[in-house]
């Protein structure tokens, strides 16, 4: 019943190995263009206290108390923000209390910001509330903000040691 082939041998032969894909098969298998990023999503039921920050896509639908800066930030309809909002572009469905600083801002039907926007490029659909100073600028990210070191040395009084008109000294000590 049971019976050893004759054909066989008794050495085992080795089993082939079996192929796997590896990270270079991968790479040359993918296209030479880059994926596109999917956005950071802050959904409807998170608040973040502080800033946020995203180097690439942002879509908002949550609450923010603080800055949000990013290449591309869509703040949804349930979505708030209270502080700056500082991106390449801006889409508002949603509410900000607060300053906008975009290359081009879309104000969304149902938007509702209360806040200066700086922009190169402007979009405010019917139904939308918009509260606030505008201004066109050119580049519209550039930090505009005198710097603080000058700004400082403006305000420190000059010490004198000799005396004043009165003869009184005002040597420093």
């Amino acid at each position: 019943m049971f019976t050893k082939n004759s054909k066989s041998s008794d050495t085992p032969t080795p089993a082939e190995p079996v192929k796997t894909a590896t990270a270079q098969d991968a790479i040359r298998g993918a296209s030479s263009k880059p994926a596109a990023r999917a956005a950071s999503i802050i959904c409807a039921d998170m608040k973040i206290n502080g800033s946020v920050t995203s180097e690439g896509a942002l879509q908002i639908d949550g609450t923010v108390d603080g800055d949000v800066a990013a290449t591309d930030i869509t703040i949804g309809a349930s979505g708030h923000i209270t502080g700056e909002v500082k991106a390449e572009v801006v889409r508002v469905k949603g509410r900000i209390k607060g300053s906008i600083r975009a290359r081009k801002v879309e104000l969304e039907t149902g938007a509702h910001v209360k806040g200066d926007i700086v922009h190169s490029s402007l979009q405010i659909q019917s139904n939308a509330v918009f509260e606030g100073q505008v201004k066109h600028a050119d580049d519209p990210l550039k930090d505009t903000a005198p710097k603080a070191a000058s700004a400082a040395n403006e305000s420190k009084p000059v010490a004198s040691s000799g005396p004043s008109a009165y003869g009184i000294s005002t040597s420093a000590s």
